[in-house]
């Protein structure tokens, strides 16, 4: 098999699925995942540069609260307004999605102001409430935001693939034999058939890619016992089945109302087997290019740290984290489907109109980074270069 040929992904989303009274998506399994591991990375960053390993405690608590208000709120603000202006409560349904990576990184930068400038000690249980102004010795605004996006990049890779595993965020079709053929909702939806015990979407060998780049693939159905003729089966695939391909899961698989459906049933032990033949759309798998990218990032920002350290400048992680990030999701939103209907009418979609303010800011400080040093450490660079 050629190795860029199409693959078709229809993992189930839940960890432990047909287990009613539990509900683990391993979404949010990468979601916590990357918190645990930038919350060690952390703590080794701190170890080595000589700060006070208990702080981090306090900056992670920050870097949790601030990522899952600051991208809720950033998806209700630049991409759904008014919807949640007309049902406010809705705004705390996270569960239901809707989180924006540009509204997390505008909620971590404000946590970590407050985090460098204030002392923050909550603890119900003992009635202590502490909140004072107070600058962190030796850990300024830059010198924590170049070592929190170390942690972001790896925490963002991990989210990203969280959403491939959810087949959301998708790309637009490759109009090839290269990409996914994201099945899941084809399989949720004829699953949903009362009838029917079991789907599998496989590969078509028999046939070729059509003119349109749609992609040849077979959904294999097993019916319930109940289900105990040709006949019936056939009338299950030519309503129910047509329903659901032709209108719920026509994003990701192309059957129009108008044509026949194409299937012949067979009989295996026992149960009525409909071989659905019909045709896919391939996409680009936009949210593993996303997640190999940034953990790539986090591997480069990584290395640099390694090797500087203490004596890296400040704003150099943070600049350069801006600009490949941002510069990538910018360029990334071309081959992916807008978020929301009101993005269809503009040339730049809102991911992309919000990654250009963050490009900009990255260029500036990284041609600025002499400017932006601590006077302290400036002052120490002129005292040694006069003796």
């Amino acid at each position: 098999m050629n190795l860029f040929n199409y693959i078709i992904w229809s993992p189930n989303p839940e960890i432990f699925p047909g287990i009613d009274w539990i509900e683990v998506r391993w979404y949010g399994l990468l979601f916590a995942a990357g918190f645990i591991i930038s919350q060690q990375l952390m703590y080794h960053i701190f170890k080595s540069e000589g700060k006070p390993q208990k702080d981090v405690d306090s900056l992670t608590l920050w870097m949790i609260i601030s990522t899952i208000i600051g991208a809720r709120l950033g998806h209700v603000i630049f991409y759904e307004p008014m919807r949640y202006l007309k049902d406010p409560v809705s705004i705390l349904k996270t569960w239901e999605g809707g989180l924006a990576s540009h509204g997390a990184t505008i909620g971590i930068l404000t946590a970590i102001y407050l985090y460098v400038n204030y002392l923050v000690d909550i603890n119900p249980f003992k009635g202590r409430f502490i909140w004072k102004k107070r600058k962190r010795e030796g850990q300024s605004y830059l010198w924590i935001v170049d070592r929190i996006v170390i942690c972001v990049a790896v925490t963002g890779a991990l989210i990203r693939f969280g959403n491939f595993l959810n087949a959301e965020i998708i790309g637009l079709p490759t109009r090839s034999n290269y990409g996914v053929v994201f099945a899941r909702e084809a399989v949720d939806g004829i699953e949903s058939i009362r009838q029917v015990e079991q789907t599998k979407v496989k590969k078509d060998n028999s046939r070729t890619i059509d003119e349109n780049g749609h992609i040849p693939i077979e959904i294999e159905i097993e019916f319930a016992k109940s289900v105990n003729s040709p006949e019936i089966a056939g009338q299950i695939v030519k309503t129910n089945v047509k329903t659901i391909l032709s209108n719920y899961a026509s994003l990701h698989i192309y059957e129009p109302p108008a044509n026949p459906m194409q299937f012949e049933i067979n009989q295996k032990n026992g149960r009525q087997i409909a071989l659905v033949k019909t045709k896919a759309i391939s996409r680009h798998p936009a949210q593993l290019y996303e997640s190999i990218s940034t953990f790539l990032i986090f591997l480069l920002l990584l290395f640099i740290w390694n090797k500087r350290k203490e004596k890296m400048p400040e704003g150099l992680l943070f600049g350069t984290f801006l600009v490949i990030l941002f510069g990538l999701r910018f360029a990334y939103e071309f081959i992916k489907e807008n978020q929301v209907e009101f993005e269809d009418a503009m040339s730049l979609n809102m991911g992309q109109i919000l990654s250009i303010p963050l490009v900009i800011i990255g260029i500036w400080i990284l041609f600025n980074l002499k400017k932006l040093q601590p006077r302290s450490q400036t002052g120490n660079d002129k005292k040694s270069k006069m003796s």
